[in-house]
């Protein structure tokens, strides 16, 4: 007799990936904050493994999205290289400093709990305050652009160590910021330079803590056949939510994630 136990663990995860996928969907930014505080709170995932997990997870689902604004000229790329310089090296060096310093797991894991408690409502603001920092973007065209290459380089490395320590921030932290630098940037391209940009920063942090032997790949795999239904529903029906009342929820869904993991840790 064939053993179907495995369909009541599966099936939990499939319709968290759905769901956080339809908040992608959904919101443009910010849905996925979610998953990291849901692996840890509802199934019981270290923070280590919960934060590698979620890291791959991005980077395969945001490869896509790249992609499209790619396609559509919705990346400023000089503006995406400067972030990178700024982020990649910074993950890195948290990385390595994981690796090679001897660090207690359990210390770890209450660092990324504590840090996912602090950037959690700070997501959950910039979601709220990013529709006010975008309405002065043009709607067309590039505008006048100035490069704000060290800012943008600085940013870039504090994004860099707080997606490798919590896997939160590089869609509405990164998105909001972008805004408030580059105000003449159209919004397509600033949700889709934030993207681009989410790419590699998470590819890399998600390789890292895989090679640290902290990603669960079973668990990576029933996100993915869940929330890529969800992202690809969510599009379709974003224009039928209003934003107005979408940001507010999922910025009280943050604060309360944050809330369980400070009350849990």
């Amino acid at each position: 007799m064939v053993d179907l136990g495995w369909v009541g663990q599966v099936l939990p995860l499939v319709a968290a990936g759905f769901g956080v996928g339809l908040l992608v969907g959904l919101t443009g930014v910010g849905g996925g904050a979610l998953m990291t505080p849901l692996l840890i709170s509802t199934f019981g995932l270290s923070p280590q493994v919960a934060v590698g997990t979620d890291l791959l997870y991005a980077s395969i689902t945001k490869t896509a999205g790249g992609w499209r604004h790619h396609l559509s000229d919705h990346v400023d790329w000089p503006i995406v290289l400067r972030l990178a310089a700024g982020s990649l090296p910074a993950a890195a060096l948290l990385l390595a400093v994981m690796a090679l310093l001897p660090i207690n797991t359990d210390q770890l894991g209450h660092w990324i709990r504590m840090g996912l408690v602090v950037v959690l409502p700070v997501s959950g603001l910039a979601i709220v305050l990013y529709p006010c920092l975008s309405r002065t973007a043009l709607q067309n065209g590039t505008g006048n652009v100035p490069p704000r290459t060290v800012p943008t380089v600085l940013f870039g490395a504090m994004l860099g160590l707080l997606v490798t320590l919590t896997s939160v921030g590089a869609g509405a932290i990164g998105v909001t910021v972008l805004a408030a630098l580059y105000p003449m940037l159209p919004a397509k391209r600033l949700v889709g330079s934030d993207i681009a940009h989410a790419v590699p920063l998470t590819l890399l942090g998600g390789l890292g803590y895989f090679g640290l032997g902290n990603v669960d790949t079973g668990f990576l795999l029933a996100l993915l056949v869940g929330s890529i239904p969800g992202i690809l529903l969510g599009a379709r029906l974003a224009g039928l939510a209003p934003e107005w009342l979408l940001r507010p929820i999922l910025a009280l869904m943050l604060c309360y994630a944050a809330w369980i993991l400070f009350n849990n840790g």
